[in-house]
């Protein structure tokens, strides 16, 4: 079911979005469709990451002190590596 919107907007920006849909030969309202869609559906997949077993059966493996920096010890390991 279709419903319609009345948005205000700056009116420059109306005027580029009409030249931006013309060239690419879709509507406006298809053309704000679609980004609504595309900005909404995101946040949903985004919900539905989940952990796989393998990776929920490796968490707690091991115990790091609190302090410890991940992205120091990263960067002297690519050091020694790398010399």
């Amino acid at each position: 079911m279709e419903t319609k919107l009345t948005l205000r907007l700056n009116e420059n920006i109306i005027e580029r979005a009409k030249i931006y849909a013309r060239s690419h030969k879709i509507s406006l309202s298809k053309m704000i469709e679609s980004y609504l869609d595309s900005i909404t559906k995101q946040k949903d997949e985004d919900k539905k990451i989940s952990i796989t077993p393998l990776v929920e059966s490796l968490i707690g493996v091991i115990d790091l002190p609190s302090d410890f920096d991940y992205k120091k010890e990263y960067r002297n390991y690519l050091e020694k590596k790398y010399k």
